[in-house]
């Protein structure tokens, strides 16, 4: 644990070797990332933390004031805490949270792995009107239900990220961490919204990025995903097929494959002679 006067961020860590710091997506812990870990070995020290309103991380955002920073700052606190050039992998929400770390250029940083970022203001950037609508039906209609009285409305947005019949599947302690942090889920949704996104920025970017996708995610989900790769100079985009949006609990064996692919990549690329 990371304790800061703006409150505690969660902190673990296992394993040794090059340190990777694994940020997971709303409704998750750090647990989420076990089956990754797993499926790695022992080949990494990889650290492990929840986001600001989860696990044992305090809540340091207000409502009303959608800022995706204060995420990043608190996420900072684990890379410096991890020590060293880390290796940031972020899913979901926290895939963007890492992204913002990224553009903030605050810490140290070898190589980044986001997997399937909730993009939505770059859908608008692009004027990708079809996709963006896609994203505001589906959190529009979220809301709404939870405004009328739903416990259960973020079941829906699960269900859009992993298909019909998903929240249902979960085990009933996940399900109900899901309603428990539904609040914290709608300001992961205004910091989303609220992040700006553009080709322009996004081509600043010169570390290592792989951003991996699911072939069976929604196609708006893929197309975001999509476009941080056309856009940022120095990214690789992979697509597993059969997956969707929570492809580190499915396809955890995969996932890890890539991770440690990008990671040995990116290591070999610092060390020739090319980059010294």
């Amino acid at each position: 644990m990371i304790d800061e006067a703006q409150g505690r961020i969660d902190y673990a860590e296992c394993g040794s070797g090059p340190a990777v710091v694994l940020l997971p997506g709303s409704c998750g812990t750090g647990a989420a990332w076990r089956p990754v870990i797993a499926a790695l070995g022992n080949q990494f020290r990889s650290v492990t933390t929840s986001l600001l309103g989860y696990g044992g991380t305090s809540e340091r955002r207000i409502a009303g004031d959608p800022s995706i920073s204060s995420n990043a700052e608190a996420m900072e606190s684990v890379v410096r805490k991890a020590g060293g050039r880390v290796h940031l992998v972020g899913h979901s929400f926290g895939g963007l949270v890492a992204l913002a770390i990224v553009l903030r250029n605050r810490v140290s940083l070898a190589s980044l792995v986001i997997i399937e970022a909730p993009a939505v203001d770059l859908l608008r950037e692009r004027k990708q009107h079809r996709h963006y609508r896609t994203f505001r039906r589906m959190t529009d209609a979220y809301f709404a239900d939870l405004a009328a009285g739903n416990v259960e409305a973020i079941a829906a947005m699960i269900d859009f990220y992993g298909g019909a019949g998903t929240f249902a599947s979960w085990p009933p302690r996940s399900r109900a961490y899901a309603v428990e942090t539904t609040p914290v889920n709608i300001l992961d949704w205004a910091d989303a919204y609220g992040f700006p996104l553009s080709a322009a920025l996004l081509g600043t970017l010169a570390i290592p990025l792989l951003i991996v996708r699911g072939g069976a995610s929604p196609e708006a989900v893929q197309r975001a995903n999509a476009l941080l790769c056309e856009f940022s100079s120095n990214a690789t985009l992979a697509t597993i097929d059969g997956a969707a949006h929570f492809a580190i609990t499915t396809h955890a064996g995969e996932i890890a494959h890539r991770i440690a692919a990008h990671i040995h990549r990116a290591d070999a690329d610092l060390k020739s002679p090319v980059s010294s």
